[in-house]
């Protein structure tokens, strides 16, 4: 009877997986050939067990089959205009039909975001497990977080929120009074939308000035208040962009700028930056222009005054790789501004002044960077003495205490020492394990500081650290739902196209079998001397305590082993940074962790250059997309807001003809093929003005246009979103839910929690 019945029901599978093509179920069933060669068997011979086989085999297959259909985008994408638009590049026509798409502030622009969200809401309401994702994430959500604290003025700061705020409130203390809230940004605005981004303190903390972001723009706005009072001044600055605030003495502070954009604020060119004086009681328009402007024009300019308040430091770039350094005397009145380096070639920075000298960072003759001194009289090149020499390491720096807390980075994991300003070592810093630290930076007359330690599997832990003894105690630990024991996370080293060795962390569940069919997120960056250190993330528990992996790759353009890695993925050498991410698919696949069915990527920014980079040149590989906030029209990147000062990384297409066909050969806009692409989900801000959203509007226009599959090629575009800073809890827990639970239903998973 088993024959009979196995093979009845084989025959009902086959007739009923009609989703599967004819040609797919053969080559399902040819792929389990290979591995099963007892169904060449033609004979009568163990006829039930092959049935069994059969059966069972597409049983599987029908499973895949109800996953693909349930997941399956069964909607109409908005229809989108095309026009004729094309450039000419070195005589080559390129079309974009999609440019009008630029145009952040045209109607039929603004009418295609509110069709596209129409489109992608209603695929994500269908996702049955979307809210319990969304439930579970607040639930983890909800506990207080605290960052290191910080004085000023005989108080000490800190940011402290107390579980589901939308922003975090700045509390102060005094001694071992009660603390009391100095700032709570959640009353800037009533849907949590306008953030603190910044405040500085005049030396003797009375004042401070605060900078606020509004639906996530860089644009900010500046407000000085009296700290004892909490009274605001009439000193309020607007249009403030790229800049930090500086004091000199009560009397004013320095900042930056550009001129005000004639058209859109959001994605017109901004390429003369400025560093201005403003003095309190005088209107912003009498502003002084200390430097840039015509005169010097940069396209970056920040302004800083020394803790002993004698010296500015002017920094001065065109790109975000290479500047020159100026020095003013502020005791000597009418000081010219000097130079210390001129030209983009290296990368410094005075990490500090006293008695004259200036501690300088740079990288010249030191790809890894190391510490120098030299007198403020003479502080030309050739007169600087190292203090803290190159190592193969990547080497920054911070100061507290009269000493140096030399942090490096090794193997994408953090390692400190103390040293004095003499230049010798006295000690390490001992760590909890292996993770990222940050902090260690105070004022000198301190003799404690505090950092935050914290990895994939070590919740973000606050230290105070003894700078006498050497000793470090826990001072806020972190109340989140984690249990370390029961997650693993291990680094692992794999070889790139070209034979590079590449680091990978991945973290999972402790007791995880290599079945090739655990769901991963594999994540990269790759870029602008970045580096990706472990951190913990509650987003990412949702994930793994579910048996997901998630993986991150230290992909070359990124700092993890100094300027020889960073330029090893720029201009014309950009393609290793795609083929190590590739490469880190590959090997997850190879070694069981996962399969192409089980295969998700994602990246921001510069890292949603990288994924849509790969997704158009190996649409085979992964099954899940997520290119957050990219950069993805390459060949005409550099003509909003600062992007021109991308180029040391990426180059630009006036270049030259060599470096237009290497743009336009993996131009993510400009790869879109009619085929089938995974399961994708675009992810934007309408108030993005560092990466314009036209770039994911084009990218995702083109993606739904190019599709020839049932998978879904969706675009969310947040209102009052920029390009990730400030964002409030509410809109962050959404946004996370709604990219594991497209996650899943696109992979045939569940949710259980």
């Amino acid at each position: 009877m088993l024959f009979p019945a196995t093979h009845y029901t084989s025959a009902l599978l086959w007739k009923s997986i009609p989703v599967l093509h004819r040609e797919c179920r053969e080559r399902f069933l040819t792929k389990i050939r290979l591995f099963c060669p007892l169904l060449n068997d033609h004979s009568h011979k163990h006829s039930s067990m092959k049935a069994l086989i059969l059966s069972t085999t597409l049983l599987m297959a029908a499973t895949i089959a109800t996953a693909q259909k349930q997941s399956a985008f069964t909607g109409k994408y908005p229809d989108t205009k095309k026009t004729d638009q094309t450039d000419d590049y070195f005589g080559k026509k390129v079309a974009d039909p999609y440019r009008w798409l630029e145009n952040d502030m045209a109607e039929d622009t603004k009418s295609w975001v509110a069709e596209e969200n129409k489109v992608t809401n209603a695929y994500l309401a269908k996702i049955p497990f979307r809210d319990a994702i969304k439930a579970r994430l607040k639930d983890l959500w909800n506990y207080e977080k605290y960052s290191a604290p910080f004085k000023e003025g005989g108080y000490t700061y800190y940011y402290k929120n107390d579980g589901l705020q939308n922003q975090s409130v700045l509390y102060r203390q005094k001694g071992t009074a009660s603390p009391e809230v100095f700032l709570d940004p959640n009353k800037f605005s009533t849907d949590g939308t306008t953030s603190l981004q910044g405040i500085d303190f005049t030396k003797d903390g009375s004042l401070a000035a605060y900078q606020i972001s509004e639906g996530g723009s860089d644009w900010r706005k500046v407000i000085v208040i009296d700290t004892k009072t909490g009274s605001k001044m009439d000193d309020t600055l607007r249009d403030v962009k790229f800049s930090g605030l500086s004091w000199l003495h009560n009397d004013g502070f320095y900042y930056s700028s550009y001129d005000k954009p004639k058209g859109s604020l959001l994605s017109e060119k901004t390429q003369v930056h400025k560093l201005f004086y403003h003095k309190l009681g005088t209107p912003q328009s009498q502003d002084k222009l200390i430097f840039g402007g015509e005169a010097t024009p940069r396209r970056y300019i920040g302004g800083g005054v020394t803790e002993d308040e004698r010296y500015l430091v002017i920094s001065a770039s065109n790109e975000t790789y290479g500047n020159e350094l100026y020095i003013q005397d502020l005791s000597k009145k009418g000081a010219p501004i000097v130079p210390i380096v001129t030209g983009f070639d290296f990368e410094q920075d005075v990490a500090y002044a006293e008695n004259g000298k200036l501690y300088i960072t740079t990288n010249q003759g030191a790809p890894n960077r190391k510490l120098v001194v030299a007198d403020a009289a003479t502080p030309t090149k050739e007169h600087w003495k190292t203090l803290i020499p190159e190592t193969k390491f990547p080497l920054t720096v911070s100061t507290c205490g009269h000493k140096f807390f030399a942090h490096y980075i090794e193997d994408a994991v953090s390692k400190v020492y103390l040293y004095g300003l003499d230049g010798k070592k006295e000690r390490s810093i001992e760590m909890p394990g292996l993770g990222t630290a940050g902090g260690f930076g105070g004022k000198m007359e301190e003799q404690e500081t505090y950092y935050t330690f914290t990895s994939y599997v070590y919740p973000p832990t606050i230290f105070r650290y003894d700078i006498r003894t050497g000793k470090s105690e826990v001072y806020k630990t972190s109340n989140v739902q984690f249990n370390p024991k029961e997650y693993e996370s291990k680094q692992l080293f794999y070889t790139s196209k070209d034979g590079t060795k590449i680091p990978m962390i991945i973290t999972y569940k402790k007791g995880m079998k290599l079945t090739g069919k655990n769901p991963v997120m594999l994540y990269g960056y790759g870029g602008f001397n970045i580096s990706l250190t472990p951190s913990f993330s509650i987003s990412n528990l949702v994930f793994i305590e579910n048996g997901g992996i998630y993986a991150v790759a230290n992909l070359r353009g990124g700092g993890e082993y100094g300027d020889k890695w960073h330029n090893a993925g720029i201009k014309l050498k950009k393609q290793n940074v795609f083929n190590d991410f590739i490469a880190a698919a590959e090997y997850l696949i190879k070694q069981k962790y996962t399969s192409k069915e089980f295969l998700a990527i994602s990246g921001g920014s510069n890292g949603g250059l990288l994924i849509g980079a790969c997704m158009t040149q190996r649409p085979d590989l992964f099954h899940v997309c997520f290119p957050a906030v990219g950069v993805l029209d390459m060949l005409r990147y550099n003509k909003f807001t600062a992007g021109a000062g991308w180029s040391y990384d990426y180059g630009t297409a006036e270049d030259n003809k060599e470096m237009f066909d290497y743009l336009y050969k993996y131009s993510p806009v400009h790869n879109v093929k009619k085929q089938c692409y995974p399961a994708t989900m675009v992810t934007t801000g309408d108030h993005d003005d560092r990466v314009v959203p036209a770039h994911s509007f084009k990218f995702a226009a083109s993606l739904q246009a190019g599709q020839t599959c049932n998978n879904p090629v969706l675009i969310s575009i947040e209102t009052k979103a920029g390009h990730g800073a400030g964002k409030p809890t509410d809109m962050i827990i959404s946004e996370q839910a709604d990219k594991w639970a497209f996650l899943l239903w696109n992979m045939g998973l569940g949710y259980e929690k």
